[in-house]
């Protein structure tokens, strides 16, 4: 949703140019791929995060341009909901003590950004659904005031042509109806970025997409919405049907929902490119001035800006990026899967995990996509958000005996992939000091059995058992989660309840 656009009406002709011009963009990036023309391998990656405000009762805060106006820093931009923000990091080689290097930078630019969210009775909460949010906070008159925001909720309301339905039955059963994609801007994420060469993002892609059920088993952190308990990670579900353009008839003729899974291994970033733009009709047809064609015939490097603005409609977990850097073209792999939170440690342990796995499993001779059916890869992800931290997983059988069995997600990670990780991670020529530091957080976590969701359900019902009714239960683990989110210790040693008065 970062592109800029200007709001305004679409005539069906604006629909056939775009596609038209959906068709060049695609021609080009087959050739620009054929060529060879891509950006050499500099081992870059990138991280955003999206972020609440909340106050200090606990409850959200509709205050994103008064509070980015106070922060005035390019590395903070709106979201879709008024109570969101985004903190974007600079681009950094995967090297040395990098994460410790991230890590810092984040607690600099969060703390800054708590302070000045203070001034306007608002504070900065790294979590992925704020436990406190109701129906009435994210409706229409809720969206940040942005045009790209405004006309994107515009035409997927009127491609649904009715209410979009909220109906997620988990511990309880939510069911609701919204007239926009408000409730989306609930869904609050860490997008981690990779930079591939073309002939290394299938693998890269692959391996990203066989392991996103155990980022979410390991990382989840959003039990909660409405009021209700839901899944151990609701954001996947909220924001399939939140985003769903399709009314019931399409859903039953199987076209495909514009948050997905998706339906396969892949084995170029072009058939991804290509599934974007054959599968779905476009939300925002605007085109640009640039003729591709041209550019690529003169020598240039064309924007491909159509189609990168097209792709940004399509919210894969795993999604495909086609970008420009100094005249150079590149690819990467934006990885959507893992909520927000809790902490700064807590981030940048998933984000070491995720980089080094990544890298052991695409390095692999027998990769794990080439023993794990692809069907069994999305039961995971379904299982994990469902159960986070205690998720049990289809995985490949050690050996060579063949087929997939089930196994608890910690036993997994523990066993196999944090050694993987490790591995990857060296290959990185990460240090061993950011290594271990982070990896470990990950196997106390399998330890101990905590992860951001758990310690949200211990505590609200605690909370409940002390007394509290169902919206200060949540209000109160809220607060609790705030002030702990601002110790920065990772989320596995936080002690569950409230502190004796």
């Amino acid at each position: 949703m970062g592109e800029k656009v200007v709001a305004g009406a679409f005539a069906p002709s604006d629909r056939q140019t775009y596609r038209e011009k959906l068709t060049q963009c695609l021609t080009v990036l087959e050739r620009l791929l054929s060529e060879r023309r891509f950006d050499r391998p500099r081992n870059l990656m990138g991280l955003e995060i999206e972020l609440n405000l909340a106050g200090s009762d606990g409850m959200p805060r509709m205050r994103n341009a008064e509070v980015l106006q106070r922060i005035a820093s390019r590395d903070f931009q709106t979201e879709l909901g008024m109570f969101n923000l985004e903190v974007n990091i600079l681009p950094h080689r995967l090297s040395g003590r990098v994460f410790d290097q991230l890590a810092e930078e984040l607690r600099t630019g969060l703390a800054y950004a708590h302070r000045k969210a203070a001034e306007v009775d608002a504070g900065i909460v790294m979590i992925g659904i704020l436990p406190t949010l109701g129906r009435e906070d994210v409706v229409s008159a809720n969206l940040s005031d942005v045009d790209r925001y405004t006309l994107l909720n515009d035409q997927m309301a009127a491609a649904r042509g009715e209410e979009f339905v909220l109906d997620i039955e988990g511990v309880e059963r939510l069911v609701s109806t919204s007239a926009s994609i408000a409730p989306e801007s609930a869904c609050t994420s860490v997008q981690l970025h990779l930079q591939v060469t073309p002939d290394r993002f299938a693998d890269v892609w692959n391996a990203a997409q066989a392991i996103t059920s155990v980022q979410i088993a390991l990382g989840a952190n959003s039990p909660f919405l409405f009021g209700k308990e839901l899944w151990r990670e609701s954001r996947p579900p909220l924001f399939q049907q939140a985003t769903d353009v399709r009314p019931p008839e399409l859903r039953n003729q199987g076209v495909r929902p514009r948050t997905w899974f998706g339906e396969r291994w892949i084995g170029s970033a072009y058939e991804l490119f290509e599934e974007n733009v054959r599968y779905y009709p476009p939300l925002l047809p605007i085109c640009d001035e640039e003729d591709p064609l041209r550019v690529l015939a003169e020598g240039g490097v064309p924007s491909l800006a159509e189609l990168v603005l097209h792709n940004g409609t399509v919210y894969r977990w795993n999604r495909p990026v086609y970008g420009v850097a100094d005249g150079v073209p590149h690819l990467r792999v934006e990885n959507r899967v893992l909520p927000a939170g809790p902490t700064v440690v807590d981030v940048i342990a998933n984000s070491a995990f995720y980089y080094g796995l990544v890298r052991a499993l695409a390095d692999e001779s027998r990769p794990v996509w080439s023993k794990l059916p692809f069907e069994a890869a999305a039961e995971n992800f379904d299982a994990a958000c469902r159960h986070g931290i205690d998720a049990e997983l289809l995985w490949p059988r050690p050996g060579r005996s063949g087929g997939v069995a089930k196994v608890p997600a910690v036993k997994l990670v523990r066993d196999e992939l944090l050694p993987l990780a490790a591995a990857g991670l060296d290959a990185w020529n990460i240090e061993p000091a950011d290594r271990d530091r982070y990896l470990g957080v990950i196997e106390e976590r399998c330890r101990l059995r905590v992860n951001g969701a758990s310690w949200q359900v211990d505590t609200y019902h605690r909370a409940l058992e002390a007394g509290l009714e169902r919206e200060g239960a949540l209000a109160a683990t809220t607060r609790r989660y705030g002030e702990l989110m601002q110790s920065g210790e990772p989320v596995h040693t936080w002690p569950v309840g409230f502190p004796a008065p």
